[in-house]
């Protein structure tokens, strides 16, 4: 069964020329769809005169991560979905790896994101999350060898994400109310509580240039981080659990403290904030009752600034 690859851009350039280049090598070639955010149509000219055995949506306008990408499915279905970022160099058997963890009992797969700069350490296996919804690149940072008998993640990062057509759809997609990040965790946790299940598929790896749209460090992208994080503690109904709610409050003042003190910027927490008010009409979601990480605050603050410090 060939998958459909759904790729994600706004600047397109020889980054995403980069990207289909690898795909083009794939054995077998899967389908492509470029699902281009950038008002000049610059992902749909670039398929067009160099890549033209893929194909390109172009929207005129950026809709944001989730957006595209749920419209881009609606538009070009496929069985099997594939989402990749733009900035992902994939890595000879990435198709075939991603199958070849594939059986009736699973419904999402997790692709492995190696450092550009580094290729034998972990950017990203997956997602996982502690108690209050706080996520994190599963084995970040990790040597590549500690794939030998990893546990399966949450649910896979939308930068190198496999999800079988209908359960994608039965929970409706991304959230597209999140424009940019956060939304594969809570993809993952609709998945989840309708059954499905994830599994780490270890030799389907690509080499990641990690936040090559909004930098690292930047306020921007600390301002959506934060809105994202705001929005989904109101969905997930955090209000209503006290010790919970506590215990995020005192992680994202943390987080939010180390971004003024690091970048002196208060962005993540003017996000936050917004992020909360904007979620009290979003629909609620139920607390996962199973696949969260048991981690205390301290390790939970420790993996978030290792993030940003290696």
């Amino acid at each position: 069964m060939t998958p459909t690859i759904y790729i994600p851009t706004l600047r397109a350039g020889e980054r995403l020329a980069t990207t289909l280049a690898a795909l083009a090598e794939q054995e077998p070639r899967p389908n492509v769809v470029v699902a281009d955010n950038s008002e000049e149509g610059l992902g749909a000219a670039l398929v067009r005169e160099r890549f033209p055995w893929a194909e390109a949506l172009a929207f005129g306008e950026n809709l944001g991560f989730g957006r595209a990408l749920n419209r881009a499915v609606r538009e070009r279905p496929a069985e099997l979905i594939v989402f990749l970022n733009d900035d992902v160099t994939v890595e000879p058997g990435f198709v075939a790896g991603l199958l070849e963890v594939l059986d009736d009992d699973v419904t999402m797969v997790a692709a492995v994101l190696l450092r550009e700069r580094e290729r034998e350490r972990i950017d990203s296996a997956g997602v996982i999350a502690d108690r209050t919804l706080l996520g994190f690149d599963y084995l970040n940072a990790e040597p590549a060898t500690a794939l030998a008998g990893a546990a399966d993640p949450l649910g896979p990062t939308g930068g190198a994400a496999l999800y079988r057509h209908d359960a994608f759809v039965a929970v409706g997609g991304f959230d597209e109310r999140i424009f940019l990040y956060y939304e594969d965790l809570d993809l993952a946790l609709r998945i989840r509580e309708r059954g499905g299940r994830c599994r780490l598929a270890p030799n389907a790896r690509g080499l990641h240039a990690y936040s090559e749209t909004l930098g690292a460090n930047s306020a921007r992208k600390y301002e959506m981080t934060g809105w994202s994080r705001g929005y989904m503690l109101r969905a997930y109904g955090f209000g209503k659990h006290p010790l919970l709610l506590a215990r995020a409050v005192t992680a994202e003042a943390a987080i939010c403290a180390g971004q003024l003190i690091r970048e002196r910027t208060g962005a993540g927490l003017r996000g936050r904030l917004r992020g909360w008010r904007e979620g009290r009409d979003a629909p609620r979601r139920p607390l996962p009752s199973a696949g969260l990480s048991a981690m205390s605050l301290r390790a939970a603050l420790a993996l978030r600034f290792r993030r940003h410090t290696t």
